[in-house]
């Protein structure tokens, strides 16, 4: 099995570099974003690679990261989800953004990917929603009480992680330190209580 390529780029497809490898031809297949990361052709470019084996064929997909990869393969798990599908998810966010998305059941952000629709979406946070924060930029139990929080549809919660939000905490930020701000504070405390405890949060 290729596990990683180390080449020089030879030439692209739509959703494909050549790369040449000690002079052999490497087609793989690469999300939007990572065919925008490589360089030109003549220039020398390392890929993650994910093989495919079938009776019929040989595929390479190829990621910026082995942390890429890695989502791709999570992705391949949920059902519904196929290799263009999740090429599509890892080619509109990056695996931090992914993860977030997914802690912060923010179902909405995740269809934006070219198609995934909002049952596949909705099924990415279902299937995902315990194995994510594993791979996100931010502490899983931030990440934990960041979905928490934005399970609350309105409410006291939720005005005040929009508060946070709009004095410039990011989404994830500002949800963890609200969900610890709720249980210090107990169950039915106001927005005010909620927004001072969460800002001493995060202050620490």
């Amino acid at each position: 099995m290729i596990g990683k390529l180390k080449g020089v780029v030879d030439s692209y497809g739509q959703d494909y570099v050549i790369l040449d490898v000690h002079g052999v031809g490497y087609q793989v297949h690469c999300p939007t974003r990572t065919l925008q990361t490589l360089p030109a052709a003549g220039e020398a470019a390392v890929l993650s690679i994910e093989t495919y084996l079938r009776e019929d064929m040989i595929r390479l997909y190829g990621f910026s990261s082995d942390l890429e990869r890695e989502w791709f393969r999570l992705l391949m798990t949920v059902q519904g989800v196929g290799a263009k599908v999740a090429l599509g998810v890892l080619g509109t966010m990056k695996p931090g953004d992914l993860a977030n998305a997914i802690a912060l059941r923010d179902i909405a952000m995740i269809a934006r990917a070219p198609g995934v629709g909002k049952k596949v979406a909705e099924r990415i946070v279902a299937e995902l929603k315990t194995k994510a924060p594993a791979f996100a930029d931010v502490d899983p139990d931030v990440a934990r009480l960041s979905g928490d929080v934005a399970e609350a549809r309105g409410g006291p919660q939720a005005d005040a992680v929009s508060a946070l939000a709009n004095l410039g905490y990011q989404q994830v930020q500002a949800s963890a330190a609200v969900a610890a701000a709720s249980r210090s504070a107990g169950e039915g405390a106001p927005t005010e209580t909620l927004i001072r405890l969460a800002l001493k949060e995060l202050s620490r």
